[in-house]
């Protein structure tokens, strides 16, 4: 399979944590790769300035009625 390159632009903070993240003979992509598949969670980016904080409330308010509904389910289930 020919795997085909991508250009994405990321703030220089950002930049930084992936050459922290980054082990030898790992390319950025890898690190990326380890990231997602280790399960990150938008909880993880919360507070590296690669959200607002304003935008982290919506994100938070957006998830609310699910948080409700996953709650409610896990009620009736143990009932």
């Amino acid at each position: 399979m020919i795997k085909t390159a991508k250009t994405i632009a990321v703030s220089d903070d950002v930049y930084e944590l992936l050459v922290k993240s980054k082990l030898p003979n790992e390319s950025f992509s890898d690190v990326i790769r380890r990231s997602l598949k280790k399960g990150m969670r938008l909880s993880d980016i919360a507070g590296s300035k690669t959200i607002s904080e304003e935008d982290w409330k919506k994100v938070l308010k957006a998830f609310e009625p699910q948080r409700k509904a996953d709650e409610e389910k896990r009620r009736k289930l143990l009932q």
